[in-house]
């Protein structure tokens, strides 16, 4: 459910990041695992990989875009201190392809649940 919310603009980037930290290295490696399914369902194509980059704010030059610009995605085999710019990355690319199929494919509305999502609660703070 975040990481649809995310994908679709209904919940800040940040507090996914901050979600994301808060996860054990385990559970941060199943998101990233679960994120490239994603992409993958979405119908990423390599031609989102600059825009991913730009939107998910990690320079070029970090193993993750490096790898993506390459149309590899093992990033759930990355050393840990690469897995929250991995997951910055793999969000901004998941975004831009659903946001795509859902434009192209569900314009007219669609059964897919993740598509329908309410938004999420407000912080009452």
């Amino acid at each position: 459910m975040i990481l649809n919310e995310l994908a679709q603009g209904l919940r800040p980037m940040g507090d996914g990041r901050e979600w994301f930290k808060g996860l054990s290295e385990s559970d941060q490696r199943k998101v990233l695992h679960a994120l490239v399914l994603f992409c993958g369902q979405a119908r990423a194509r390599e031609e989102d990989v600059p825009e991913s980059i730009a939107r998910s704010g990690i320079r070029p030059t970090h193993t993750s875009a490096v790898m993506l610009t390459k149309w590899r995605f093992g990033m759930e085999a990355l050393p840990a201190y690469e897995l929250a710019k991995s997951f910055s990355l793999l969000v901004a690319l998941f975004s831009i392809a659903d946001t795509r199929r859902r434009t192209l494919h569900c314009a007219g509305g669609c059964g897919h649940p993740w598509h329908n999502l309410p938004d999420p609660p407000q912080d009452a703070s």
